[in-house]
């Protein structure tokens, strides 16, 4: 399943990079995140508690930033397991000027979900993935106006 979704943040692009890598900041913004701790430089476990509709579990697995190109680009992999099933994904997170105290955060993601989470709620996943890509974008901006900053949604979302 493909994702891309853009957000405009009122934040300097390196506020907002700076966020983006850092684990315990990151972690408070990732929607059902309980834990993320960092086991080798861009390398963190982290657990996960989310679900479609009645199935929900607990998934631990791997989160890796890579590729990173400061203070524009990274890729993002993330794999995980639970009793439901699998996720597995990578995005690639682009942020860009829009303005001295503005930056755009685009994302374009590709997920696979697999087990009864994804039997069960196949077709409420798109859905339910770009919803939870929304509450992420509200998390970092909830996260950039405890410094002072706010953010806006970018005119496109796809």
């Amino acid at each position: 399943m493909i994702i891309e979704m853009d957000y405009i943040f009122t934040a300097p692009r390196q506020e907002v990079w700076n966020l983006l890598l850092d684990a315990n900041r990151l972690a408070k913004c990732i929607p059902g995140c309980e834990s993320m701790e960092e086991t080798e430089p861009g390398k963190y476990t982290a657990t996960l508690k989310v679900g479609v509709a009645s199935i929900k579990g607990t998934y631990k697995g791997q989160v890796q930033i890579s590729d990173q190109q400061a203070p524009s680009y990274y890729k993002l992999s993330v794999e995980g397991k639970a009793a439901p099933g699998f996720v597995r994904g990578v995005a690639n997170m682009n942020l860009a000027e829009e303005g001295p105290q503005s930056t755009k955060l685009s994302m374009n993601a590709d997920a696979q979900v697999g087990g009864l989470i994804a039997s069960v709620g196949q077709r409420f996943l798109g859905g339910i993935a770009k919803q939870m890509a929304g509450v992420f974008f509200k998390n970092i901006e909830t996260e950039l106006a405890a410094t002072g900053q706010a953010a806006q949604p970018a005119e496109r979302t796809t």
